[in-house]
């Protein structure tokens, strides 16, 4: 190894040296150009190196020992090869060959040495890994074999579901090769959604899974993919027959004397082929279309069921908007790469094939195009991976715009209230902005690829046919090899056309595939009442140690940010836990602090996929006093409820989601805050009959997060929480005697106690009967407010409202969503050109023009050269003559080229402008919209037209718009060839053309309708979803994953039954239509055959191979036709939403004072209002005085009409009859931004949008630092927001989701702080705090807005005992209006509410 190795490829070296280096010799004169300095440096730099060596000099001491010695002349060859080098830079010199074959042998030579040396390393690593295995892996094993163990039972369970699966599978596989019937589609559907997520999971384990999706999806529908695959291969094999029977065809035609039948075969041979070869490409789409469908399906079930499991980590990560990204867009994306991914094998194979008969009919020549094809390769490559780029940076501003939308629809109220839209319009077009851009560097990215690739057959064909002829003057051109190659060129369009729009497509799918699999594969919650040292993370730390018995109730208590609501959710399971376990004996269910109510009738609410009994349900709803509510809603239990509960007051979402959990018999209840939204004397009927001692869930373990400190005398255990720690556990008494926090915290706050000491003396009844009637009185409003004049009797309020299930008027809330039926109107078109520009549209349309006639043209041309052939029979082909064909042919080529490429790109601005105007007049629209439009209509509706249409009016319109000119144009030039030819041809033209247009109107109808029927049965796919991720935590505490995981399969079967028929009406069409062009294809050979003696061979040639062309085309041109009109619904979509009534004017002429209101003076004046033109009224004749600076409080039962007073300020409701007027000014007058600008209101739920603190407190940064800073000092925050890293720019989750609520409401006061005006409206502002936070707040808007007017909308009487004046209102009329102390000696309505709440005078409030 050291020495025979080493001296062969040396030996060679020397071998060769003398022969390079006599050139060296040989020259006289010295060509001293490339002995650079730096070159002579660098010589003698090794050659000083080589000497200096000390291992050198050793060796040249002891040279006899052949080791060293070899080594040694491996550094003398060192110096040969600088030689060499020397040489190289001689003129003339060639040396090449030689130093390849050196480095060859060297590189052989020394793989034996490698070898040993790896081997040397491989022992000693042995031994060593030998010594220190022990050491390491005793505890490695040990967790291993726990592992395996585990591993075992789950494959043993997974083989058992397989197998079942299987056995089932293959019972269906039969009937669905015979496509039978939807259900049973759907039915393997399923199993192979459920197979399909076995697979995930497995994958799941590894820490963020790649690459795994494409093989589970494979794996899955291996059997279908195969099918396609062989009905593909036969329909690519047929296509070449057609090409060799036009060619037997023109050969008839020359000779003349064949016999007629011959002709009459060819051309009844030609329409047999061609309808075989259209049965089985329809047989191949089938399958791929379906196939396509349930790749979808199994993604978007897939989606949907990690969302019910992701942990809040995974959830942080990608928000509802994102999420619901995942469902649409890249399912879809998936859906339309499985319908072509055959292609991909198709492609290259038919490619060869063309190659390999255009070899036989031209010879090498054929290389020459080939060579132009291979060119096109790497340019491709190059725009695919643009195109990628531009893709990812696309999908980053989609789901940042969408994520904005959903916020916006989300808070709109807020936005309205604070007059904030300006702001958020601004963002949402900024993003949108930025997207268009990337949009148009991505539609002339297209235009580039359109022209390389509408040049590529010109240019193949020019190629090929200019060096055939020019090789040899032999070579003519003559019909037969001409045209035989012009169809196999045709052919080859195909594949080189369809392989970059696949490669795109694929690129864009690997975007999502990443997308989805990062999905997929995140993390998912541990689904393990014990707690021991747990230390729970949500952004904050907490450690916790509880022990609660079974059957025991347990209150907990903290200031606002304590952790109340994360002990909650780490009892859920929803916390990051860090250390320690969490032990749940029993079933749970859970109310949130914030009710989640379904899209659903009140009944699914409450029971929630119970089964029903009317007992229990009837006990239930006593208890959480919704008898009166039901006796009021115009269909009991079985009215409908908006999404997130819309037509339900705060009070009312409470009490059902307190009786959903009522009524699902759990063994463990986790109350977080359910009496806050609540009145006080409700909230006290609520703890005595649902949560309290005697109520009904006295046997149940409950734990009762709760700010009301009236009801802790009452419970077993109390939890005191301080900064996110357990300070003190026990029992009132003992806790009080402890003196310590919890003891501070009572007597600062439960002064009341002693009155309620008096009053539990008294027998319960009778306070059950006020509540009662109270309620009674308080929900008369709600009925007339939401619509429906039908009233039940009391006796058959519950008993009978099953039976009045059919719907009544106003009942129902949310329509089904409006969809046109019939002929898109041809308005629509104009729509879509106007937005796009009338004078773009006509330049596009007359470049594509002549674009066409210079494809005709160069045919045409090619048909004329052909004739040469017979006049320069056996003669020399003039050369001026060749060269002026080729030139003039590869003119028109170029040309046509050009003109594609022109278009397109004119295209794509045209359409980047037409987006650009419908999303900003969308937008707009809706922003202007009234509160109305957005109670009756589901969120998810809207989202959708900002994502999935106005992604079809980007991307999909255009597209579609370009083939479907190009397409007609397409096949009138085709047309007009033929009759050229044949003239006699335009007969048939004529009933063809009537079979064409009554299969295509017929085609189209259904098919547009489907469509309609897709995207409307697609809606509640994504609102369903986008309710499941709003009301995860309580979906998990109930355990109802798998209820919500078939409504989910449900939903998605309700959309496939539109999809399915659809894949089929396609197939309907196809068959039927490719058999007109079929038919034109065997009249043109028929005619070719009857008149083949008047025609030139040229000619039939034409003809012929221009009607092969025409079947495809026939087809794109319905398939463009329908998808036009398909994708135009879009644009009717989109406009349907910018034709909404606006609300009035933002701003008008008339501009209220600088500013006003100086004085915040209010008067109503018979005020009357109703929600909808068609409802009863809300409030009756309204007539007040309210002086400046007067704090006036406002109470009354829920729904007396207090949310609807302040909703009238703002002008979010217009007035019936009446007027308010401020500072006399009447506010109808004005515009609503002037208005709404000018008041402030504290809003019942704390609304947040994502983004920095700072643009939440100042979207429009009209203050400064400093200004922020002052009101976040007064509003208690200052402290928090300076320990954040980030201070003003700390990122807010969606909807706020990292602060806790009581911190949401701080924040709102410090909105209303920075506004300053005179007058400000407290709506409920309080519920969500505790006493001590609620002081806080009290405190500061007495003493920041004392020069204000305040009105107060309170729960909590204690709040407004100081208030000027009181306002009590029942059914939308003011019954009392005077100060406290008045009323409370008046002992009407106040008093009696006063007496519930524990207040007897006003003295006794805290405050």
């Amino acid at each position: 190894e050291q020495t025979v190795l080493v001296w062969i490829p040396l030996t060679l070296l020397w071998l060769c040296a003398p022969w390079h280096l006599v050139t060296l010799c040989r020259r006289t004169q010295v060509n001293t150009k490339h002995l650079s300095k730096l070159y002579l440096c660098k010589q003698v730099m090794y050659i000083a190196t080589t000497i200096k060596n000390p291992v050198v000099t050793q060796h040249l001491i002891i040279i006899l020992n052949g080791c060293l010695w070899s080594l040694y002349t491996q550094k003398q060859s060192v110096l040969v090869l600088l030689c060499q080098e020397g040489v190289r830079r001689t003129e003339g010199a060639v040396d090449s060959a030689t130093l390849f074959t050196f480095w060859m042998l060297q590189v052989l030579c020394d793989i034996f040495p490698f070898q040993t040396l790896l081997r040397e390393a491989l022992s000693f690593t042995l031994s060593y890994l030998n010594n220190n295995f022990q050491f390491f892996m005793q505890s490695e094993l040990a967790a291993a074999r726990v592992h395996l163990q585990n591993w075992l039972k789950k494959k043993e369970d997974r083989d058992r579901q397989k197998a079942q699966e299987e056995a089932l599978q293959n019972g269906l596989s039969n009937g669905l090769g015979k496509g039978v019937s939807q259900d049973v589609l759907m039915m393997v559907d399923e199993k192979k959604k459920k197979k399909k997520k076995k697979e995930e999971k497995k994958k799941e384990d590894e820490d963020y899974p790649n690459s795994w999706l494409i093989s589970t999806i494979y794996k899955t529908f291996k059997g279908i993919l195969l099918e396609s695959a062989f009905f593909k291969l036969l329909q690519d094999l047929l296509a070449f027959v057609s090409p060799q029977l036009l060619k037997l065809m023109i050969a008839f035609t020359q000779d003349k004397t064949s016999y007629s039948w011959v002709g009459y075969l060819y051309a009844v041979l030609l329409l047999v082929v061609a309808l075989l070869q259209s049965l089985f490409l329809q047989q191949y789409f089938q399958r791929c279309f379906v196939l396509g469908m349930k790749v979808r399906t199994a993604i978007m079930a897939a989606v949907y069921k990690k969302a019910l499991v992701v942990s809040n980590d995974t959830r942080k990560e990608a928000t509802v908007g994102e999420t619901v990204n995942l469902m649409s867009a890249d399912a879809q994306r998936f859906n339309d790469v499985t319908n072509f991914i055959h292609l991909l094998w198709s492609c290259p194979l038919q490619i060869i094939l063309s190659i390999v008969f255009l070899w036989l009919e031209l010879g090498p020549s054929v290389l020459a195009g080939l060579v132009v094809m291979v060119l096109m390769v790497p340019i491709n490559g190059l725009l695919a991976t643009k195109a990628r780029k531009i893709q990812i940076e696309n999908m980053k501003f989609k789901d940042k715009r969408m994520k904005i939308m959903n916020e916006v629809l989300n808070g709109i109220k807020i936005l309205k209230l604070y007059a904030w839209e300006p702001s958020f319009q601004a963002q949402v077009e900024g993003i949108r902005g930025q997207e268009l851009t990337v949009m148009k560097k991505f539609a002339y990215l297209t235009s580039v690829s359109t022209f390389i690739f509408s040049c590529a057959p010109a240019v193949v064909s020019l190629a090929t046919f200019a060096v055939f002829v020019a090789v040899s003057e032999e070579n003519l051109l003559t019909a037969e090899k001409a045209f035989t190659s012009i169809s196999l060129f045709n052919i080859l369009r195909f594949p080189l056309a369809m392989l970059p729009m696949l490669i795109a497509a694929i690129v864009q799918t690997s975007v999502s595939k990443k997308r989805l699999e990062k999905f997929l594969g995140g993390e998912e919650l541990e689904s393990d009442i014990v707690i021991r040292d747990g230390s729970f993370a949500w952004e904050k730390e907490a450690d916790v140690s509880l022990d609660i018995k079974p059957g025991r109730l347990v209150a907990v208590v903290g200031a606002v940010g304590s952790g109340k609501s994360s002990l909650i959710s780490a009892l859920l399971g929803e916390m990051h836990r860090k250390k320690g376990f969490i032990n749940i004996k029993g079933s749970l269910a859970f109310v949130p602090q914030q009710a989640w109510i379904q899209n659903a009738t009140l009944r699914d609410n409450i029971l929630f996929g119970c089964p029903h009994e009317t007992e229990r349900f009837q006990k239930t709803i006593e208890a959480c006093a919704l008898v009166p509510d039901l006796e009021l809603l115009p269909g009991g239990d079985q009215t409908e409820i908006g999404e997130k509960g819309i037509n339900l007051s705060g009070g009312q979402k409470q009490r059902v989601s307190l009786a959903r959990a009522a009524y699902s018999e759990a063994d463990i209840y986790l109350l977080d805050d359910p009496l806050s939204a609540v009145d006080s004397h409700v909230g006290k009927h609520l703890f005595d009959k649902v949560i309290g001692p005697n109520g009904i869930l006295k046997d149940k373990t409950r734990v009762l997060v709760t700010h009301g400190v009236s009801f802790l005398p009452f419970v077993d255990e109390i939890i005191v929480l301080v900064d996110g720690k357990v300070s003190e556990i026990g029992s009132y008494n003992s806790l009080r005697a402890s003196r310590g926090a919890f003891s501070e915290f009572l007597d600062t706050y439960a002064k009341e106690q002693s009155n309620q000491d008096h009053q539990d003396a008294q027998p319960d009844s009778p306070l059950e009967d006020t509540v009662s009637v109270t309620l009674k009185r308080e929900n008369s409003i709600r009925r007339s407010q939401r619509g429906g004049s039908v009233r039940l009797r009391k006796n058959n309020s519950i008993k009978k409202s099953e039976d009045a299930g059919e719907t009544k008027k106003g009942q129902k809330l949310i329509e089904k969503e409006a969809m046109e039926t019939g002929q898109v109107k041809f308005s629509v078109y104009l729509q879509y050109l106007r937005a796009m520009g009338w004078g773009y549209a006509v330049i596009v349309f007359v470049i594509y023009f002549i674009q066409n006639i210079a494809f005709i043209g160069q045919n045409l041309w090619l048909s004329d050269w052909t004739n040469d052939a017979e006049t320069y029979f056996n003669v020399t082909y003039p050369a001026w003559k060749r060269d002026t064909r080729v030139g003039v042919f590869g003119a028109l080529g170029v040309a046509q080229g050009f003109f594609v490429f022109l278009g397109t790109f004119l295209l794509a601005n045209a359409s980047v402008a037409a987006s650009r105007i419908l999303h900003s007049r969308l937008l707009n629209n809706i922003l202007r919209s009234p509160m109305v439009f957005f109670d009756t209509t589901p969120t998810g509706r809207i989202v959708n037209r900002f994502a999935k249409d106005i992604f079809t009016v980007d991307e999909a319109i255009p597209q579609s718009f370009r083939s479907w000119l190009l397409c007609l144009l397409g096949v009138l030039g085709t047309l007009f060839v033929i009759c050229l030819a044949t003239p006699f041809f335009a007969i048939i033209i004529i009933p063809l053309a009537f079979i064409y247009w009554f299969v295509q109107r017929f085609y189209v109808a259904t098919s547009r309708q489907l469509r309609r029927l897709d995207s409307v049965s697609r809606s509640p796919i994504y609102s369903h979803f986008g309710e499941t991720v709003s009301g995860l935590s309580v979906i998990r505490a109930y355990g109802h994953q798998d209820r919500f995981l078939k409504h989910n399969e449900i939903t998605i079967d309700e959309n496939l039954k539109t999809v399915y028929p659809w894949i089929v009406s396609n197939r309907w069409l196809a068959i039927r239509l490719e058999f007109v062009g079929n038919l034109v294809v065997f009249f043109a050979a028929l005619f070719a055959v009857i008149s083949r003696d008047s025609l030139s061979s040229g000619l039939v040639g034409l003809s012929i191979s221009y009607a092969l062309n025409v079947t495809q085309t026939l087809n794109w041109l319905v398939r463009m036709t329908s998808e036009l009109e398909t994708n135009i619904v879009a644009v009717e979509r989109v406009n349907e939403y910018t034709e909404i009534e606006n609300e009035a004017k933002w701003i008008t002429d008339k501009r209220p004072p600088e500013k006003w209101p100086e004085e915040g003076r209010l008067q109503f004046d018979d005020y009357k209002v109703r929600y909808r033109p068609e409802l009863e009224l809300v409030l009756h004749g309204i007539t007040c005085d309210i002086n400046s600076t007067e704090k006036i409080g406002i109470v009354g039962r829920t729904g007396a009409g207090k949310s609807s007073l302040t909703n009238c300020l703002f002008r979010i409701i217009e007035a019936a009859e009446g007027r308010i007027i401020i500072d006399d000014i009447d506010i109808s007058t004005i515009g609503l931004h002037d208005l709404r600008n000018r008041l402030t209101i504290i809003p019942q739920d704390p609304v947040l949008f994502s983004g920095t603190l700072r643009m939440n407190l100042d979207p429009f940064d009209k203050f400064s630092d400093e200004e922020i800073w002052r009101v976040l000092e007064l509003s208690h925050l200052k402290d928090y927001v300076s320990g954040l890293q980030e201070k003003l720019q700390h990122e807010v989750a969606e909807g706020g989701e990292n602060l806790s609520v009581g911190q949401r409401q701080l924040l709102c006061l410090a909105r209303a702080l920075l506004r300053q005006s005179r007058i400000l409206i407290l709506d409920e502002a309080t519920a969500a705090v505790d006493l001590e936070t609620d002081n806080l707040i009290q405190n500061t808007i007495r003493k920041e807005f004392s020069h204000c007017t305040v009105l107060t909308i309170a729960h909590r009487l204690h709040s407004i005992m100081d208030s000027s004046r009181v306002m009590v209102l029942d059914a939308g009329k003011i019954v009392e209006f005077d100060s406290p102390s008045n009323l409370l000696i008046k002992q009407g309505h106040f008093y009696s509410m006063a007496k519930d709440a524990g207040i007897t005078q006003v003295e006794d409030t805290v405050l």
